[in-house]
This record gives structure tokens, sequence and C-alpha cells, in this order.
């Protein structure tokens, strides 16, 4: 079983609050994260998954909370909105009568905005949110994760030894626990599972979905966007529907942590003539693959859709680690109408760091140049440069470097 570095901050986070809100895309490990709460913690565990006690729950949330004691998991807790009020009576008696409430319950689901909308509204200052990704590539290689920056001299300490065939057979495989822990060759037929399991369990939770090829079609358009902005005009001409439509149901994709819609960075220092669309990120590149046929490898390679699968790639490895560490930064791109562009930036402590991300090798300063477009911004910039495939890191110029891939 493969170390989780989110691990360590989901422990804090139930040291300090009476409810922990785990959520997460279908397979991203919460239910093997919370059997090891079961093992180390000793919580008591349900899920309803199991219809007899989602029933339960459903009839009678108060009844069904008395046979299930806290400290408690319950999985799949979306599906029974009722509960989450008489948790928050529970919660409120505990404290009122004087004692200790910290670490009562851990709630999981995979629809995130159903959960966090029945939370925020019943256990608004007494809960935690914690979102959990897929497998991160320092996670897999058992190695210390921390949150990413750009400084030579600890990515010069961090290179695995992948080359680039790896990095594009990693991309290619995605980055899903089950793959790894049961050692599965043939993801094609994984990612086909996925894919219906998702449509079928989740989505259909959500909308009555009445084509459901028609939203396989829709998500494999949008992993072949992946990278790029969001144009619902675009997407819904391709498929057939209208863009409300389509706003709909990326917001679906949005909620279930399949993808991520980075927002444009805008602050009143800067040109007024940014781009105002969000960039659509797939958050895994396996599952991204699949849905846009791109599964071999070397084909990927080859393609025209390599420079932003290596993007997709590399933006959610960087996210990943603040993510796993409890950081909140915040991540948006730049892009205006002079096509002036910047694939990553992260906020984080008064702090801009500007990302470029490269399939290549070698890069020069013509190639950051979009990076003046913030040099009145209001923010310190710092650990600035370029992901790319080089070996080793090297000077862009004063203070801007290209950094390895292999060190993420």
């Amino acid at each position: 079983m493969i170390k989780r570095t989110i691990y360590k901050y989901i422990i804090d986070k139930i040291r300090t609050k009476p409810v922990v809100v785990i959520t997460g895309s279908r397979q991203v490990g919460k239910s093997t994260l919370c059997k090891i709460l079961v093992e180390k913690e000793h919580f008591n565990y349900v899920s309803l998954d199991n219809t007899r006690d989602l029933a339960s729950a459903v009839n009678d949330p108060a009844a069904f909370l008395k046979e299930h004691k806290f400290p408690l998991i319950i999985d799949e807790v979306q599906k029974c909105p009722a509960i989450f009020l008489e948790i928050e009576s529970i919660v409120n008696k505990r404290k009122f009568d004087g004692f200790a409430n910290e670490g009562m319950y851990v709630l999981t689901g995979s629809q995130s905005y159903n959960l966090m909308e029945n939370v925020t509204e019943s256990l608004a200052g007494r809960a935690a949110f914690v979102t959990m990704s897929p497998l991160s590539n320092k996670e897999i290689l058992n190695k210390k994760e921390l949150p990413f920056e750009i400084n030579p001299s600890i990515n010069s300490k961090n290179e695995n030894k992948d080359t680039i065939d790896d990095l594009y057979k990693n991309i290619v495989r995605g980055f899903y626990p089950e793959i790894f822990d049961k050692n599965i060759i043939d993801t094609e037929s994984f990612y086909s599972d996925y894919v219906m399991s998702y449509i079928e369990r989740d989505v259909s939770q959500i909308i009555n979905l009445k084509d459901k090829l028609q939203f396989q079609r829709f998500m494999e358009v949008v992993a072949s966007s992946t990278g790029e902005e969001l144009i619902s005009d675009n997407l819904a001409k391709i498929i057939g529907v209208t863009s409300k439509t389509i706003d709909s149901w990326i917001s679906i994709l949005v909620s279930g942590n399949v993808i991520t819609l980075l927002q444009p960075y805008y602050e009143n220092s800067v040109t007024k003539r940014v781009v105002k669309r969000p960039k659509l990120i797939f958050n895994d590149t396996g599952l991204a693959c699949y849905l846009a046929g791109l599964n071999n490898p070397t084909v990927l390679k080859k393609s025209r859709f390599n420079g932003r699968f290596v993007e997709t790639y590399i933006i959610n490895e960087i996210i990943k680690s603040f993510n796993n560490n409890g950081i909140n930064a915040k991540f948006y791109y730049y892009r205006d109408t002079n096509q002036h562009e910047i694939d990553l930036i992260i906020r984080h402590n008064g702090i801009l760091n500007l990302i470029e991300c490269k399939s290549g090798v070698m890069y020069s300063a013509s190639d950051i140049k979009a990076f003046d477009q913030l040099k009145n911004s209001a923010f310190q910039i710092r650990g600035s440069g370029i992901v790319c495939n080089t070996d080793k890191p090297y000077s862009l110029k004063p203070g801007f470097y290209a950094i390895p891939i292999n060190s993420l």
C-alpha cells in the first residue's frame, strides 16, 4: 500500500475539529484511507453505499447515529442529507455538556458539491475540508513530498531516474491507486470500467441523464481539451447540446473532482485586456488519455496533444504538492488579448510563482517574456521559470530557472 502524504494533514484536522470532510473523485483512495483510520485511530465505520445502512439513515438519522457511535466514519454521506442536521445536534450537545468534541466524525463523498452544500448549511465552523487527489509521483516513488518551488539546489536533489519516455508512460498510465495496488497493466480496461461506473453511479445521482453515450462523448471532448480555455459554445456545437447544458455538465465534472478550472489571473495593476475564460485541466492524465484515445505513450509523444498533456501533468503534480500538505495556495493562469500567456500562477503568502510548462529541453529568457506582463504586480515574484525535460536545472536569466520535470 502506498503511503499518502495527505494522511498527516487529515490527522491534524481530526485533532482540532469535530468533523472532517474528505472529498475526492471516485477511486482516489478515500475508502482505503478510512480503513487506516479504523485500524490506527479506532474509528467506527459505516458506508451508505450499503443499501440497508442507507435506508436506516434516511428513515431515522437519530437512531442511526445512536447505533453507530462516534468516533465514526460515514462513507458516501451525501446520499443522506438529513443526517447532517443530526450530526450538528450531537456535536453541539457534546460541547454544551463540557466535553471535548474534536475528532467525532469523518465524512467522505465523491460528489463535493452536494456534500459541501449540506456541510456548509449545517456544520459551518465545525468542519474541516480535505480534498484527496490521485497519487502524486512523489507518493509512488515513496519520496518526501514538499510544496513545489523552483529552487535549483532543491530541484537537483529531488530528481528521479525517469526518462522522457518514462514521462509519457506515466502520463498515459495515470495515478489512481488501484492501478498500483493491483499492478494493473491493462489500464484501458480499468478506465473503461471507471467511466461507466462514474456515469452510472455519480452523474446519474445528480441529473436525469437521458443519453449516457452523449455524456461520455462530452467527457471525451473535454479530455481532448485539457490545457485549453473552456469555451462552452464550441463544446456545445461539437456535442449537439446547448451551452447551458455544457455549463451544467462542466459543473458536474468539477464537483466530482474530475476536472479543475484554473481561473484567469487579474489584479488592478495588471493589463485589463486579460482573457476572462477559465482554463480546463483534467485531474488525472491517465483518465484523460483514455477518453481522448491516446492510450500509447509513443503516439501521445508524437501527437499534437503532446504539449497540453505534459502541461496537465505538471500542473496536477504541483497542485497535489500543496494540497497534500494542507497548504491553501491559489492557482491561476494568465492570457491576454495580445497572446501573452503564463501556464500557471501560484499565489501564496503574498508571493507569486510564475510557471511555464514545456515538453522540450532547452529554453531561454525569450520563452518567459510573458512574465513581464506581471512586472507591476502588487505581489512579490520569485521562484519562477520553466518546468521542462532538461536533465539538470539551468538559469534563464537572473532569478529565473529551467528545472527538470522529473524533480516533481
